[in-house]
């Protein structure tokens, strides 16, 4: 029962951090691009669309789905970022814990 003890502190401290760390991923920016950077998001760790910048030659009325298709394609560029960004920070915070792959904590 000692290692159950020991885990169960370890995870309210962890609760600490994942506040924190949730913090830092809404102050976090990441940015995705396509068309050769013509088309730029940038999210926060939290995913929420912080800025969408598009080069005006790229602005065709003639054909908006391109333009629709460079932007999905940045937003989902920067969403990549973000996933990783997170992971790593998940994993920074979970490594002391030995908890096995893919394990969810409830928190």
């Amino acid at each position: 029962m000692k290692n159950l003890g020991a885990m169960m502190k370890q995870a309210q401290a962890m609760q600490g951090k994942m506040a924190d760390m949730q913090e830092r991923l809404g102050d976090t920016e990441v940015d995705g691009a396509s068309g050769a950077g013509l088309v730029k998001v940038t999210l926060n760790g939290k995913g929420e669309m912080r800025r969408l910048t598009i080069d005006p030659s790229l602005i065709d009325p003639k054909e908006p789905g391109m333009l629709e298709d460079l932007i999905v394609a940045a937003h989902n560029d920067a969403r990549g970022k973000v996933d990783q960004f997170k992971a790593e920070e998940m994993q920074a915070l979970t490594g002391g814990l030995g908890l096995p792959p893919g394990f969810k904590l409830p928190f």
